[in-house]
């Protein structure tokens, strides 16, 4: 049976197999005999497409010259022909409640082939008959024809009279099939004879006869594909509509669909949602900025208005879900979409991505939730794969903080490489166990090893150093939530600079190949201890690249979508407790990126690094945190403001309202890739820089915050305390 697709905003599972339905148990019964019976079927269409045919040529007249004779007689060569060529096209194992345009293809195919094959034999007959038909034949039934013409001379009734030649209509017809096999001998017997003799004139009079005979033939042939065609596909479609119509299980209230673009994907997705009738879907109507369709119908359901429309349109219609049926649509119009249903209570779910309908992968019909990270997404990341093939294959590859969520991700990005082995170093054992377990399970084939260790160990960081001499280093370890790291100076301290220094100083003394650091865009201008940590950082990573045959390079991002204590998980716990969502300002902005993009474009970035660069990757535009809200709060099926309030808490420690990451200025050098740039700096001076750690170093163990405070300034200038 074909795989079933789900048409709601649920998951597939939600939808019950097709043999769970009452009255489609097909495990016997009528079922066995399934394959016999649509060949009867096929049979009688045949049988039927022919007679229509026979009418059709004979200006819809039932006469005994074709009735009786021509049309048994074509039958017997008309059914096993069709039979063996709609059976090479497959028509005898189709499901006909499922029945498309590709089926009515084939319908077509199968009809043309049998009709080709029976004019070439209907001409081979014209040709070769004579070796076919014996003379005795014909010759019996025009002395039988003869016979009953002294018969009707000799009637003593008009009864009796028009009995005859009705048995005489019925054997001209079959004297004009059996003939044609003589049509070429026919015109030769005339020839031996004076042209105006009247034994030349019965002959040619006789062939012009018959070849009038062939002709209609011919022309009986032609209108029985057409005949053929609409039969078949006729009988193909009540099937469906049956089901459709009249074989559908009620299950509770239909929700009511407005679907979003009137084209090609919203088309297939009211098709199959017309033929679903089995998950209660109803679609009251459609929605499409293109004035041309407005007023217009398909399948029967107008389109009703354009986007800006859409509230009107949904309280008017009692709508309950928007289905967005625009697999090219950009993350803007999406974003339109739901910004302009705002103040409604409406779900909504979208069609698959034109690439996965395209490979194959996904239907349209099988729908989801949209998701935040369909507002908030990107474009599909271009990457140079050869260029970060090269820098990982056969590397042993390490990773810190690999159970985070960027550290884990970046493992699954590095394990599609094929590298010769794969460290996972974590401190948090829970983390570490579970993207252990995820990995050997997606790739067998990558060797790896998990490794607890606290990067602020150095002694532990070298023996594993020592231990792997991992090639290429990938340092993903941090701390990063502000307002913590505002309350425990020491430890950011301690983790961000001390533990990315322990690693980059083992990855220099034992000879790793490349070395990248992940930062953060709160690093620019830093008005937060965890950004000027992360600043600090920066600047140790690129001074030790002046000394070292290790490149180090450091790339910079904003905030991830769906990462680990960010604002989007969060705000989705808000909501399903009922509320309030709580935002800091209403003028906060951020940059999202998705965390798959994040870890492409640092590999990317890693991979063409020459030493000593901070890359800054594009984060695109700015999003304002409370128009997030609003989103998530619409997304979820509520109303912002009256289901689910918003409140504005207030900046907290170390909270800027804008965040600064741009790719564009005077302090920015463009790199190869367009989402990509290499921001240009002062370096620090050595000495001071050093001093300045060592300093941080001894501070962070007393955890003084003033004093911890003051040394970041004196190393970073530019760091606003608040």
């Amino acid at each position: 049976m074909p795989e079933k697709t789900t048409i709601s905003n649920q998951s597939e599972s939600a939808v019950p197999p097709q043999t769970d339905l009452p009255g489609e148990d097909f495990s016997g019964g009528i079922f066995k005999y399934r394959r016999c019976l649509i060949t009867l079927a096929h049979i009688a269409c045949f049988a039927a497409a022919m007679a229509l045919a026979f009418l059709f040529a004979f200006n819809m007249q039932i006469l005994r010259k074709w009735a009786v004779y021509q049309y048994p007689i074509l039958l017997v060569f008309v059914i096993p022909v069709k039979l063996i060529v709609f059976g090479y096209f497959r028509q005898y194992s189709g499901w006909w409640r499922y029945v498309g345009l590709s089926d009515l293809m084939q319908i077509a195919k199968a009809a043309l082939a049998s009709s080709i094959i029976l004019m070439a034999l209907w001409y081979g007959y014209g040709i070769f008959g004579s070796y076919i038909v014996p003379a005795s034949a014909i010759e019996s039934v025009n002395q039988r024809i003869e016979q009953l013409d002294e018969r009707i001379a000799e009637a003593v009734s008009v009864e009796q009279a028009r009995q005859l030649q009705q048995q005489q209509a019925n054997l001209s017809g079959l004297q004009d099939i059996l003939e044609v096999s003589r049509i070429t001998e026919l015109m030769a017997a005339a020839e031996q004879y004076p042209t105006h003799s009247e034994e030349h004139q019965e002959l040619a009079q006789r062939h012009v006869e018959l070849k009038e005979v062939q002709r209609r033939i011919e022309g009986v042939i032609m209108l029985d594909l057409l005949t053929t065609i609409m039969l078949l596909a006729g009988l193909r479609m009540l099937v469906r509509l049956y089901h459709e119509e009249f074989f559908a299980e009620t299950r509770g209230a239909a929700r009511r669909f407005l679907i979003v673009g009137a084209g090609n994907a919203g088309e297939a997705l009211l098709r199959e949602m017309l033929r679903r009738k089995d998950v209660q879907c109803e679609v009251v109507g459609f929605v499409d900025d293109n004035p041309a369709k407005l007023g217009m119908s398909i399948h029967g359901i107008a389109v009703l208005g354009n986007v800006d429309q859409m509230p009107d349109i949904c309280q008017k219609h009692d709508v309950d879900e928007i289905a967005i049926a625009m697999p090219s649509a950009t993350h803007k119009q999406l974003r339109r979409v739901v910004q302009v249903c705002q103040g409604t209570q409406l779900r909504f779910s979208t069609v698959p991505s034109l690439m996965d309908i395209a490979s194959g992968k996904l239907r349209v019909s099988q729908m989801r939730n949209v998701d935040i990270n369909d507002l908030l997404g990107r474009d599909v990341v271009k990457l140079d794969l050869a260029e970060i093939e090269h820098y990982l294959k056969g590397r042993t590859i390490l990773v810190t903080g690999a159970g985070g969520s960027i550290g884990s991700e970046m493992c699954r990005q590095v394990c599609t490489f094929r590298p010769k082995a794969l460290l996972l170093v974590e401190q948090a054992e829970n983390p570490l166990f579970f993207i252990e377990r995820e990995l050997r399970r997606d790739y067998p084939d990558v060797p790896m090893h998990s490794v607890i260790c606290d990067i602020t160990d150095k002694t532990r960081v070298e023996q594993i150093f020592s231990q792997y001499h991992p090639e290429i280093v990938i340092h993903a370890a941090a701390h990063k939530h502000v307002p913590l790291m505002e309350g425990n100076p020491g430890e950011s301290v301690k983790n961000n600079v001390l533990g990315t220094r322990f690693v980059a100083d083992a990855a220099d003394a034992f000879g790793a190949a490349g070395f990248v650091m992940i930062s953060t865009d709160k690093a620019v201008n830093p008005t937060s201890i965890m950004g000027t940590t992360k600043r600090v950082a920066e600047m140790y990573i690129q001074d030790l690249n002046t000394t070292s045959k290790t490149r180090f390079v450091t790339v910079r991002f904003g905030n991830v979508l769906g990462s680990n204590g960010s604002v989007i998980p969060i705000f989705k716990q808000q909501i399903a407790a009922g509320g309030p969502v709580t935002v800091t300002h209403p003028e906060m902005c951020r940059y999202f990126m998705t965390i798959p993009e994040a870890s492409q474009l640092v590999l990317q970035a890693a991979a063409m690094g020459e030493g000593g660069e901070i890359f800054v990757l594009d984060m695109g535009e700015p999003v304002k945190i409370v128009d997030l809200a609003r989103e998530l709060i619409t997304l979820s099926g509520f109303r912002p403001g009256e289901d689910i309030d918003i409140e504005f808490s207030g900046l907290r420690p170390g909270e800027k309202l804008f965040e600064e990451l741009s790719i564009e200025g005077e302090d920015m050098l463009q790199t190869r890739h367009p989402k990509i740039a290499v921001w240009k700096n002062i370096p620090k001076d050595r000495n001071t820089l050093h001093e300045g750690i060592e300093r941080l170093g001894t501070i962070a163990v007393k955890g003084d915050r003033e004093t911890i405070i003051k040394t970041l300034r004196d190393l970073v200038p530019e760091f606003l305390y608040q």
